[in-house]
């Protein structure tokens, strides 16, 4: 997987690191997402998503416990889709390079 380089991870710092999100009541793995920047997991950008048929859902669930992890929203600041998680619900797992993705 090659992580994105635009305008969005620029005006973050250019720091990036791609991550493994998992749902936390099964453990499930949902699916990989370039975060960009420092700071905790907000928002889910559509864009940042790998490997998922989730995306453009109107609700992001679990697809192992059918637990609801967030709702799709379109973030007013940069006008770009994403999924608003509630709190607590996903895992996250640094990757190193080599690791992401199949």
């Amino acid at each position: 997987m090659k992580l994105k380089n635009d305008k969005y991870r620029k005006s973050r710092g250019g720091y990036s690191r791609l991550l493994e999100l998992s749902c936390a009541n099964c453990g499930n793995r949902l699916f990989y997402y370039q975060k960009d920047g420092p700071g905790i997991l907000k928002r889910i950008y559509f864009d940042r998503i790998f490997n998922s048929e989730l995306i453009k859902n109107k609700e992001l669930i679990c697809s192992g416990c059918k637990h609801h992890l967030g709702t799709a929203i379109i973030y007013e600041k940069e006008k770009r889709p994403a999924y608003r998680l509630l709190l607590g619900v996903v895992i996250k797992k640094i990757l190193k390079a080599k690791e992401g993705g199949e």
